[in-house]
């Protein structure tokens, strides 16, 4: 376990959550509506049509347009945001593809996992304590999935309250790197150098242009945070500081699993394990 306890919740329920992004399953259930197939394999993985992406999980808000959807994702260029909800709400609501999304990530982790893996009314009773009472102050995507309910399945509540859980430390993280004082791009930019990647890989899927990559960087750079594609110490720190108050943020959540949180990883972790060699989600 990492010396942040959160931080290896985190880590053990990010492929069991987050592969509904990457479902052949959500992808057919979203072509059905009208949405475009996947347009590209990548890591593995198939990659959701974008106008689906940001209608399907922005269906957490209901019928919310682009610049609302823009706004709670935070690391997206809202020009391009806007365009693709706009479009996507032409072709089916909110309710439906929320529908949609819950049963093509439940298809999935069937397939991978079976119907009824081992330890799931454990995880459920864990991961429905672990969310149990957190504030949604300034927590909108982690609400609006608190108010879609669960649906008394127990493979489809495990997955329903990891994704609580998600979004609660998604929208913990946008708060920390926001109050720090990074825009959208320099966030995307530091935060790839952090983890290890190659400069301008993973900020792209952000659908930034070129000259705002550029702009970013620049401006990095100008407070010595990074620079030529290398972070400093102090650009290090400042990203390392993000995640220590995004664990803050959740410090709730471990009190609520007390002792148990342990089990909780080694549980999940091990759906997420055979989620990630069975391609369901992107090796890192």
């Amino acid at each position: 376990m990492t010396s942040a306890p959160s931080r290896a919740l985190s880590n053990a329920i990010e492929p069991f959550a987050g592969q509904v992004y990457f479902s052949p399953e959500c992808h057919r259930g979203y072509a059905a509506l009208g949405f475009g197939a996947s347009p590209a394999t990548t890591g593995g993985v198939e990659m959701p049509d974008g106008p689906a992406y940001f209608c399907s999980r922005g269906s957490a808000l209901g019928q919310a347009p682009g610049e609302v959807i823009a706004a709670t994702f935070a690391v997206f260029n809202p020009a391009v945001v806007v365009p693709a909800v706009g479009y996507g709400w032409t072709l089916t609501d909110a309710p439906t593809i929320r529908a949609a999304r819950t049963e093509g990530a439940v298809a999935q982790l069937r397939r991978v996992l079976g119907a009824a893996p081992d330890g799931v009314g454990r995880a459920v009773e864990l991961l429905r304590r672990a969310a149990d009472g957190l504030s949604v102050a300034g927590k909108p995507l982690f609400a609006g999935v608190v108010a879609d309910g669960l649906a008394g399945e127990p493979l489809t509540d495990a997955w329903l309250l990891a994704d609580r859980l998600r979004e609660f430390r998604g929208d913990a993280h946008v708060n920390a790197w926001v109050a720090a004082g990074f825009d959208a791009v320099e966030i995307g930019l530091i935060t790839e150098l952090y983890r290890g990647f190659p400069p301008r890989t993973y900020v792209r899927s952000r659908a930034w242009s070129d000259d705002e990559l550029t702009a970013g960087e620049a401006r990095l750079a100008q407070r010595d945070l990074a620079r030529d594609g290398v972070l400093s110490d102090a650009g290090r720190a400042a990203r390392e500081a993000i995640e220590t108050a995004t664990d803050a943020a959740c410090a709730p959540v471990v009190a609520n699993l007390g002792d148990d949180l342990g089990e909780l990883v080694e549980l999940v972790g091990g759906w997420s394990k055979q989620l990630l060699d069975a391609g369901a989600f992107p090796k890192a």
